[in-house]
């Protein structure tokens, strides 16, 4: 049978003192009476009490929680990396004891949807906020952060310097250049790109960080291989069928915008009868965690989530925490890794 849980006026009766007394005691102010304070605490330990959050907030002290928010219509259960960026987070943010609470938004557009989520920070349920796969100036995002609110995002172009606002990106450009060059090395000189969601951050990088190389490598963007995409598989899939119903001439070689697109690719590629890399040459970008497993295993560009959301959680916390001076912009390296998916030409 359910009790009714303890108060802290009866915890205050219990322990002949005044509820005043009580809240001192567990905010651990230094004006109580040692003796005092054994006694209220073993009442506390006897009954199992624990002060209500919500009356925490209205003191003035933290939740010691943050919201993770992923942007995300699709299913994510099933998906490898966004598995791995939540559970980044949550390991992160326990080592600096705090709790997160976690919401997949499936339209950041819709405006019931937006009003649950500005609750949530309203509400002081949570100190701050981590959002994943957000478009690039969000709307929802962006009204946070000028109501003062500690925000952290990943993809993101930041609107102007301000103090509670950090985002985390990975240099796309630098990437890029690492994935054209190498397979101007190879000897292509017809590469082309499936694009991520143009209405995102990475997704304009990416192809512009393509652009450049390739025009630093001296070769022309044949827009017939400019192929549109997003950050899924099946894009990447509907990409490489569009390309081959056009009938255009082929590219030796295609740059994913992720391996997730790279996978779709290569999958579209082996139904029509083509080999890679024997027919086209493939390469992805972030690294996932089946890359190195695929048949043929994926030449990518590597990107260290786990290091990149480790870093924001930590700023993160720290911003909530009232620390000075900290960076409020991420920015981390990527790396070519080769295996079996290019070829000499």
């Amino acid at each position: 049978m359910k009790t009714n849980p303890i108060n802290s006026a009866e915890i205050a009766r219990l322990a002949g003192v005044s509820r005043s007394t009580v809240s001192r005691v567990i905010n651990n102010y230094a004006n109580v009476p040692a003796e005092t304070r054994d006694k209220v605490l073993k009442v506390i330990e006897q009954h199992n009490y624990f002060p209500n959050v919500s009356a925490r907030v209205l003191a003035g002290k933290r939740a010691c929680t943050i919201g993770l928010f992923l942007i995300e219509p699709r299913r994510v259960s099933g998906d490898v990396l966004t598995n791995g960026l939540i559970v980044s987070v949550i390991e992160h943010a326990s080592a600096c004891g705090y709790y997160v609470l976690t919401h997949i938004i499936r339209d950041a557009k819709d405006s019931r949807t937006a009003k649950d989520v500005k609750e949530i920070f309203y509400q002081h349920r949570i100190d701050g906020g981590i959002f994943i796969g957000a478009a690039n100036g969000e709307p929802l995002i962006e009204a946070l952060v000028e109501q003062g609110f500690m925000v952290g995002v990943v993809d993101q172009q930041p609107a102007g310097p301000k103090p509670n606002r950090i985002v985390a990106n990975f240099n796309n450009d630098s990437g890029m250049k690492q994935a054209v060059a190498y397979l101007a090395g190879l000897g292509h000189t017809r590469i082309g790109i499936i694009n991520g969601d143009l209405n995102r951050l990475s997704g304009v990088t990416k192809y512009e960080g393509f652009r450049n190389a390739m025009r630093m490598c001296g070769i022309g963007v044949n827009p017939d291989w400019v192929l549109p995409g997003d950050f899924h598989e099946e894009s990447g899939y509907e990409a490489i069928h569009l390309m081959l119903r056009s009938g255009c001439e082929l590219p030796t070689a295609v740059i994913a915008a992720n391996d997730s697109v790279a996978f779709g690719a290569i999958r579209a590629l082996k139904e029509q009868g083509l080999k890679v890399p024997e027919d086209m040459s493939v390469i992805g970008f972030d690294d996932h965690a089946l890359s190195r497993l695929h048949h043929p295993a994926l030449t990518t560009i590597r990107v260290d989530f786990s290091d990149m959301l480790k870093h924001l959680t930590s700023i993160l916390i720290a911003k909530i925490e009232d620390a000075e001076d900290i960076d409020k912009e991420i920015t981390l390296d990527c790396s070519l890794v080769i295996r079996d998916s290019c070829r000499r030409i």
